[in-house]
């Protein structure tokens, strides 16, 4: 299998350059010039493995100790392959997976109430300490939202939470809002705790949802902050705003007229919602095999074009669309400098072959919104076109007024 891998490695690698280290001491050169990388292929098996399938298998050799980066690190030599592949590469082998991939996707993504339950466990219901590692101390786990260069974390974390608020026009105190799939919190909690805002949360997570009501409670918002283990469904409240924040890439494109459904159900008549999501610029696609398995199973990123005929309907009006591009390129990058500096303690709690996963994860989430059109998308949508106001100077008077909470926050 070394020629087919090495047939596709050839064509693939014209922007920059990787150095391939074969089991046998041979090493070949592909591509010139920089970025520049090195890896090493620790036996035979792991080549053919490797060139079997290289959508799944690269990942596992790395995680396996089969695939080595040699004087650099897995980011390199991804971004190296990545850059080239998102220059609209082609192979037989490679668009025959692509070809099979799309063609199954339905079946892999139509995420039924038990397989939900089951797929957000899979990622979301480990120790709460690992997030704890690398995320900001509110544990947002999606897309900050960089108003500066030299933003924190922290900073660009809370200014996400006060952008996607002044999109919500909370016009007044005690307005009912559904959170959509709501992590550990942290929207929800600001919501209530910055804007008056009494918000119902709901998670498949067992684990998020009981780190959500002992935040909750230590916040003093028990009364009102409610957090539920529910499908999105199966909720039938009506409420003033609705907010989903990370949640529509786990709903697969089988259900996106059941998410929908439930936007449009559980949305007030002069109610207004919030969907940010991650998205494809580039149009429709499929997950990444590895990905798929070890990390986001059910899950997928769509293009616009995909969402569309679900959402273009007469009794829900698309009020504004924003593209977000490299914030969450940026995030990740920190997020992987967090893991890295406590990859120690992260091994402590599972071993070198999870890290390795991670390590993997979090290389190639950044390197796609780098090379690949993935970017976040924030729908906001309406019950009638009378509803928010009709020029956009609300969301800017909104966000200074949350920039002074941010900043209030931040010293506080």
């Amino acid at each position: 299998m070394r020629p087919v891998l090495h047939s596709v490695l050839k064509r693939l690698v014209q922007n920059g350059q990787l150095t391939v280290h074969w089991p046998d001491g041979d090493s070949t050169n592909y591509g010139t010039g920089e970025p520049a990388s090195a890896l090493a292929f620790r036996d035979n098996r792991t080549v053919r493995r490797v060139a079997s399938d290289p959508g799944l298998r690269l990942g596992e050799a790395y995680m396996d100790g089969g695939l080595i980066p040699v004087g650099c690190t897995i980011y390199d030599v991804l971004n190296v392959l990545l850059r080239n592949i998102g220059q609209q590469f082609s192979h037989p082998l490679l668009d025959a997976w692509e070809r099979a991939r799309r063609l199954t996707r339905v079946v892999r993504q139509a995420n039924r109430r038990p397989a939900a339950r089951r797929n957000v466990a899979h990622h979301y219901d480990f120790d709460a300490r690992l997030y704890g590692l690398f995320l900001d101390k509110d544990m947002q786990y999606s897309c900050a939202y960089f108003e500066h260069d030299d933003d924190t974390l922290e900073q660009a974390q809370l200014a996400k939470k006060h952008h996607i608020a002044a999109k919500l026009n909370l016009t007044r105190p005690g307005l009912t809002v559904l959170d959509i799939g709501c992590g550990w919190g942290g929207m929800a909690l600001t919501l209530a705790r910055d804007y008056g805002a009494r918000v119902t949360g709901i998670t498949l997570s067992e684990a998020q949802l009981r780190i959500c009501r002992e935040r909750a409670t230590a916040a003093g918002l028990g009364d009102v902050v409610d957090f539920r283990l529910r499908d999105y469904r199966d909720e039938d409240g009506v409420y003033d705003r609705i907010v989903s924040v990370g949640m529509l890439e786990h709903v697969g494109i089988a259900n996106y007229a059941n998410y929908f459904d439930a936007v449009r159900r559980c949305l007030a008549p002069d109610g207004v919602a919030l969907i940010h999501t991650i998205g494809r610029s580039q149009g429709p696609g499929h997950t990444a095999r590895w990905l798929e398995k070890y990390i986001f199973p059910g899950g997928y990123s769509p293009a616009l074009s995909e969402l569309a005929p679900h959402f273009e309907r007469p009794d829900l009006v698309l009020t504004d669309i924003e593209v977000l591009r490299l914030h969450y390129a940026r995030t990740i990058r920190l997020w992987r400098e967090r893991f890295s500096r406590n990859r120690d303690v992260i091994a402590s709690l599972y071993d070198e072959r999870f890290c390795r996963m991670f390590e993997f994860y979090l290389a190639g989430a950044e390197l796609t919104f780098r090379h690949e059109g993935h970017v976040n998308f924030q729908l906001q949508f309406s019950r009638t076109v009378e509803v928010p106001q009709l020029t956009r100077d609300y969301m800017l008077t909104d966000q200074l007024h949350a920039s002074g909470k941010a900043e209030q926050n931040v010293l506080s």
